[in-house]
């Protein structure tokens, strides 16, 4: 089921908080950016426990720097000197992480209020992104659907462009298992099916390479606790992840994380071929929902996509949408507890 109720307004419309519930589960959304801003699910005692970061206030997500919740785009991560080309025609996006374009330049779909439809137990958010938004050729439809079903969150994106482009859609859910408010997740477990990663230059834009796990922090394919990995010095200077993963094909769940204090559980499966492993060591501190302290490590983002700056490397899997044809791609978060 579904309800309405009011959150805030933006140029003189409303804009609500749609929570959509189960026996087992419920999740608030908004249209300001097709974001997610709670999701309550019950720890091992049965205890309903909301856990993503989030705000309680409209105008903290107009003028966030995180992307609590939102979805990313036009497209998602890096964009290498914020340039490229398609079939020998340059274009210049927006660069707002130095000379790099990050997230879909200054004003990305997580700033922008979106359309919806609701149903019983889904929403469906869709946003036009117009010829030249940011820098990107062409218009594009967006469609972006929350589906909830038993204990099982499913985000399904579509898109569709009248002009090659690039689209490379995610979501940045900040998730912190043993609740939004209770701080680090150094406890937390994490499981990542992948043998391989994209390395990065100094700029954090790959290098084109995809390069084993073994032997290295970023091995991740036995269950880890995060308090032996965060502050390494070897994984950006004691700031985290900020990783991106080459999800191995075929092997379902691609992610599972774990919070034994509470005992929630989560696993990711996707059709997408990477994840960004971002562990929130950027995130400097700020007052969250309820009054919650929000700072470094507070949450963990499994952010499903293309690899970064793909469109920049012929040897990564393609980003660039040809005109008539559909991007439509699918991440699910199943939650648990034990």
């Amino acid at each position: 089921m579904y309800r309405l109720r009011p959150f805030g307004t933006l140029g003189g419309k409303e804009v609500p908080v749609i929570e959509l519930s189960t026996s087992r589960c419920a999740v608030g959304l908004l249209p300001y950016g097709a974001a997610v801003r709670s999701i309550y699910v019950p720890d091992r005692n049965g205890k309903m426990t909301d856990i993503c970061l989030g705000y309680d206030e409209l105008e903290s997500y107009r003028h966030m720097d995180a992307c609590f919740g939102g979805t990313i785009g036009r497209c998602a991560n890096r964009i290498g000197g914020a340039g490229f080309s398609i079939d020998g025609t340059a274009y210049r996006v927006a660069a707002n992480e130095g000379r790099n374009c990050l997230h879909g330049g200054n004003e990305g779909f997580h700033k922008k209020l979106w359309d919806f439809t609701c149903a019983e137990n889904a929403v469906t958010f869709t946003y036009p992104s117009p010829d030249g938004e940011e820098g990107f050729p062409g218009a594009v439809r967006v469609e972006v659907t929350y589906r909830l079903a038993d204990s099982t969150l499913t985000i399904e994106y579509r898109a569709a462009a009248e002009k090659d482009t690039v689209v490379n859609l995610t979501n940045h859910v900040y998730f912190n298992l043993g609740g939004h408010d209770s701080g680090e997740v150094d406890d937390h477990v994490l499981t990542v099916r992948a043998d391989h990663y994209t390395p990065t230059d100094g700029e954090n834009i790959p290098t084109g390479q995809m390069a084993e796990v073994e032997g290295t922090l970023l091995d991740l394919r036995a269950p880890t606790e995060m308090k032996s990995r965060l502050r390494n010095v070897s994984l950006n200077g004691g700031h985290g992840y900020d990783h991106n993963y080459v999800l191995n094909a075929g092997q379902a769940p691609a992610a599972e994380l774990w919070c034994p204090a509470t005992g929630i559980g989560m696993e990711m499966t996707t059709s997408m071929e990477g994840m960004q492993l971002y562990t929130a060591g950027w995130l400097t501190e700020r007052t969250g929902k309820q009054g919650a302290l929000y700072g470094p490590f507070h949450g963990i983002c499994l952010e499903t996509q293309r690899f970064p700056d793909a469109v920049n490397h012929a040897a990564f899997p393609s980003p660039i949408l040809r005109a008539g044809a559909e991007y439509c791609e699918q991440t699910a978060y199943r939650f648990f507890a034990r």
